[in-house]
């Protein structure tokens, strides 16, 4: 990949993405959509920042903007990151099977596309700490963007967590693709409930003042 990713137009990433190439895969978009679910909590903030109505929490919004701001980055990072981590993955596949030095290969590249998708689950429940503060604090004119987000977010995270699987069960008995699977599970059956349950409480509130 000569440039990166996130340098393309959203019309070249998708395009990119559906074609017959090994990477952008579903890693890749899982960071992508916690990129936009952060960006959401973004948009709230600096839609309640400043206001007077929402003075008292005006600090609070500055802290959730900057981790916002540096999380978004980071998200973004690891669409590039996930593609470059399946490169020594192909290249190990490709290596014969009777040479000795293939198992090592093969297992010390599981171990890095493991890592990054994971890495995307940390961030993604890092978003939706924010996302759930911005929606007890955050003007309520944004609740629906709010309510994307954490939308957005819990989406990453079941696709990141597929991406997590899909290379910790080719190492079976591996003590350290055991140790990610088991702190994706969690990071999955924690937040997923929890993005739920903010997108749903959004939902009605909506609802009952329509």
């Amino acid at each position: 990949m000569a440039e990166n990713l996130c340098d393309l137009s959203c019309a070249e990433f998708a395009g990119l993405l559906a074609a017959k190439v090994p990477a952008p895969g579903g890693g890749g978009a899982a960071a992508m959509a916690g990129a936009l679910a952060v960006a959401l909590c973004s948009m709230a903030g600096n839609f309640t920042a400043g206001k007077t109505r929402y003075a008292a929490v005006e600090d609070d919004m500055q802290r959730i903007l900057n981790e916002a701001e540096s999380l978004r980055a980071d998200l973004l990072a690891l669409v590039e990151a996930d593609a470059h981590a399946f490169e020594p993955l192909a290249q190990a596949y490709k290596i014969p099977a009777d040479d000795p030095g293939k198992t090592r290969a093969l297992e010390t590249a599981l171990h890095g596309a493991c890592a990054v998708p994971l890495d995307i689950m940390r961030a993604c429940a890092h978003a939706l700490d924010l996302l759930e503060e911005m929606g007890e604090k955050g003007s309520r004119m944004m609740r629906s963007d709010v309510g994307c987000g954490a939308a957005l977010a819990a989406g990453a995270l079941r696709a990141a967590h597929l991406t997590v699987l899909v290379n910790t069960t080719s190492l079976a008995g591996d003590p350290v693709a055991r140790a990610f699977e088991d702190e994706a599970d969690e990071l999955l059956s924690s937040y997923i409930p929890r993005a739920d349950t903010l997108a749903a409480g959004i939902a009605a509130s909506i609802r009952e003042e329509a």
